[in-house]
């Protein structure tokens, strides 16, 4: 079906080709943190791509943008919009893999979890992860979306082409080689160059991993940071504020059997259900949020060792819905940014009125590449990530933790992770991304009349402050 097919169709005729996959009106789209919320004047789920054309021309007609979400992990706002939502998530095939060549062809709103199960049938699996896989895959690659070690780029470098559907309805193939522009523009490009419908990714052979886990002193981890990043595949360390420790986990891929040491009475009973309840009670009584940030790391234990399937290691429980924002920075500038932040919250914690964090804090790693808006274009990145948990969902103190937070993090050239929220505007960014006006002219190009520019991408890539943020608390 060509944008000439559908020139000759009504309005009326168009609206009666999408009420199948239309949604019911006034439908409101909240996102997993409970953080952010929208209400569409329209949501469509397409089935296939002349639907998503149908939904394209449609937008152009009555003059709206359009949006898309799959299935609203995003901790910002960026999926959110007042006008046509278009949800993924039934744009989900596996089209190909390739288990000699070692690549998958699947459909953008495709889940995670999904694209594992077809690919343990080859016996193969992604290269790297983050934290969880209930996430469409195009939101991953769109947000360059990052797992750890400081020899393995963000998600999004993995991607071999790309096949879009731009928005006057035309397709666009797309890789290194053919139209680079709008390949590199598209690797973090916010859903804003185009619709993804097809991505071809390289993946490996199915492959185990070692997760030794210790817990040390802050200290430990400055005096041997590099030592530690260094010494294996995939580090990370989560940080305690309150206790003045790290769980260090330090993972490499390995032959070793399965072993697992979880317990249900630990893991499930106190490390969940008894934890939200007393992050609960820390809303209305802060004097009791150091004790549990305390009795948290005591939970995790003096030292562990698993050995899982990759996908296994790579996702953890993150517990809690939660606000979060994180930032990548200078790997070399690690120690640095973290000896600050440990002086800002030793004196927030002998203040009996300063702030109380939750815990932990996250700091992972990725390699250096040249995606033009990943925050690891050209350096190889530490990612700072802090949480506040909404217990039971309810809201709790985290402006003014964020807003310190970030300050001390934008000391030391931070970028902030583009699926959440963030109070940077193309001035901000132009300073930190060599080839964001690049960006800007391959959006202007492939979508002249801005037909899919959600809210965020005119906030924060063409500096419209008029258009709002579709939030629950934060300004």
């Amino acid at each position: 079906m060509s944008r000439e097919d559908l020139s000759d169709l009504s309005i009326e005729t168009l609206y009666e080709r999408l009420r199948p996959v239309t949604a019911t009106k006034g439908t409101t789209f909240i996102n997993w943190g409970q953080s952010f919320e929208c209400t569409p004047l329209t949501v469509f789920e397409p089935t296939n791509e002349d639907e998503c054309r149908l939904v394209f021309e449609l937008a152009r007609r009555e003059g709206k943008h359009v949006s898309f979400a799959g299935i609203g992990h995003s901790p910002s706002d960026l999926a959110c919009t007042s006008e046509f939502m278009l949800r993924t998530t039934k744009l989900n095939r596996v089209l190909e893999i390739n288990k000699d060549k070692k690549y998958a062809i699947v459909q953008g709103g495709i889940i995670l979890e999904d694209l594992h199960e077809a690919l343990a049938v080859y016996d193969l699996s992604m290269k790297n992860l983050g934290s969880i896989s209930a996430q469409t895959l195009a939101g991953v690659i769109t947000t360059a979306t990052h797992g750890t070690g400081i020899h393995y780029g963000v998600i999004s470098t993995y991607v071999m082409s790309l096949t879009l559907l731009l928005a006057d309805g035309s397709r666009l193939f797309c890789s290194r080689e053919e139209r680079p522009d709008v390949f590199m523009a598209s690797l973090c490009g916010l859903g804003s160059t185009g619709l993804l419908l097809e991505i071809q990714i390289e993946v490996s052979d199915v492959f185990r991993l070692k997760d030794v886990q210790e817990t040390v002193p802050f200290s430990d981890v400055i005096d041997h940071l590099d030592e530690y990043v260094q010494s294996c595949d995939f580090p990370r360390f989560w940080w305690y504020p309150d206790a003045d420790v790290f769980r260090k986990s330090l993972v490499n891929r390995t032959t070793e059997p399965i072993q697992t040491s979880s317990s249900w009475f630990w893991s499930s009973l106190v490390g969940r259900y008894f934890l939200e309840f007393a992050l609960y009670l820390g809303r209305f009584f802060p004097s009791l949020l150091p004790h549990i940030g305390r009795f948290a790391a005591w939970l995790a234990g003096p030292k562990s060792t698993t050995v899982d399937l990759s996908k296994n290691i790579f996702n953890f429980d993150c517990l809690f819905v939660q606000y979060t924002t994180e930032w990548a920075i200078p790997y070399t500038e690690t120690k640095a940014c973290l000896q600050d932040l440990h002086a800002w919250l030793s004196k927030e914690r002998a203040d009996p009125k300063g702030v109380r964090p939750h815990f932990p804090i996250e700091v992972r790693f990725s390699d250096a590449d040249d995606i033009w808006l990943s925050p690891s274009f050209g350096r190889k990145s530490t990612w700072l990530g802090i949480v506040q948990y909404k217990p039971y969902g309810s809201t709790v103190v985290y402006k003014p933790i964020f807003d310190e937070f970030e300050n001390i993090i934008m000391k030391y050239d931070g970028r902030p992770h583009w699926a959440k929220s963030h109070p940077f505007y193309p001035e901000d960014l132009r300073k930190h991304y060599p080839h964001f006006d690049d960006f800007v002219k391959v959006l202007q190009e492939v979508d002249p009349d801005g037909l899919l520019r959600n809210e965020y991408v005119r906030r924060h890539i063409f500096g419209d402050r008029s258009v709002s943020r579709m939030v629950f608390e934060r300004p």
